[in-house]
């Protein structure tokens, strides 16, 4: 699974540690992703989303539909 937002691109950043020594270790800084299901022209599916894109209304989450017992 790729650690990418489906709607934006959104993906991860890399970079350093920098201790008070000045010694540099690699980092990642990996992207806020949520499995939801979105509604798209083709019907129901479930994607890798970033919470900016779920703020943002970027995506349409499908209603709910209730079943009276």
């Amino acid at each position: 699974m790729s650690r990418r937002c489906d709607i934006c691109g959104k993906g991860t950043q890399t970079g350093h540690n920098v201790s008070h020594a000045n010694n540099k270790t690699k980092k990642v800084w990996l992207p806020n992703l949520q499995k939801i299901r979105v509604e798209t022209p083709h019907g129901t599916k479930r994607l890798s989303v970033c919470t900016q894109c779920i703020k943002s209304g970027a995506v349409k989450k499908p209603s709910v539909s209730v079943k009276a017992a």
